[in-house]
């Protein structure tokens, strides 16, 4: 989707994970994942790529490549926490738009790294993020998979590991397949802030359903901050957090 939004990527990439540690530099076809990760948001037209890390490996990973990298805490909580440090570090202004792109998502397409920061141009949530088709009633009631719910006017109700909506008729009948005409969404994460609301969001307090749910956009509904979402222009792949996940990305980068 051409777009004439100026905007930053900014990249959260933490050396420590349970699953994978160091997951940021495992080599995907020859290179550490984070190269992947930083080419892709420069493909999408980013006036500046800079990713935030707690550790001087990934720094080293990205020598010479024409991104910016910022050292940060390395107790932060959640990469929104992060990047509000780098905000706040590079002096970014409050209207600048900032596109959270994962630091485990090397294959983000470019056309939904743009369509979230133009949906800040369209909208006037101070935060933004995007939404998929979910494709199965596997996917609906898999908790790992995070749906949500849209207003008429395209921003987000409600996000949940639940199944959502519930159809209560069609469930009573079958609950092997989805039901159609509902608007099953699969939530995407990627988002898009403008900096002095990210810079904002870090010190908002911690809220019980996003504890409940452990979905860190629920902190931002209850404070009453609305969230635009918008449907993705195209499949945005699942990102890397298992060896099979690692193996899969490689295998699709291998075949082009």
């Amino acid at each position: 989707m051409p777009t004439d939004v100026r905007f930053i990527v900014a990249i959260p990439a933490r050396h420590g994970s349970t699953r994978l540690p160091g997951k940021p530099l495992l080599p995907i076809a020859g290179e550490p994942m984070i190269v992947h990760v930083a080419r892709r948001a420069r493909a999408a037209g980013a006036a500046d790529v800079v990713v935030a890390t707690d550790d001087t490996r990934i720094g080293a990973a990205l020598a010479g490549s024409g991104v910016r990298v910022v050292m940060t805490h390395a107790d932060h909580a959640s990469g929104s926490d992060r990047l509000a440090e780098v905000a706040t570090t590079l002096g970014w202004p409050d209207d600048a738009i900032v596109v959270n792109l994962q630091g485990d998502e090397p294959l983000a397409p470019a056309s939904g790294i743009r369509a979230v920061a133009q949906a800040l141009v369209e909208d006037e949530a101070p935060m933004a993020t995007l939404a998929t088709p979910l494709a199965s009633a596997e996917e609906l009631f898999d908790p790992n998979c995070v749906k949500l719910v849209r207003r008429s006017d395209g921003r987000a109700l409600y996000f949940s590991r639940a199944p959502l909506p519930w159809p209560r008729d069609a469930f009573a009948r079958d609950r092997g397949s989805l039901p159609g005409g509902m608007p099953f969404l699969r939530h995407i994460g990627i988002y898009a802030y403008r900096a002095g609301f990210l810079r904002r969001f870090a010190t908002l307090a911690p809220t019980p359903l996003e504890r409940c749910e452990s979905l860190e956009q629920l902190r931002a509904l209850e404070h009453g901050h609305a969230i635009a979402v918008r449907i993705a222009p195209e499949p945005f792949p699942a990102g890397v957090d298992t060896p099979d996940d690692l193996a899969r990305v490689e295998r699709l980068l291998a075949g082009g």
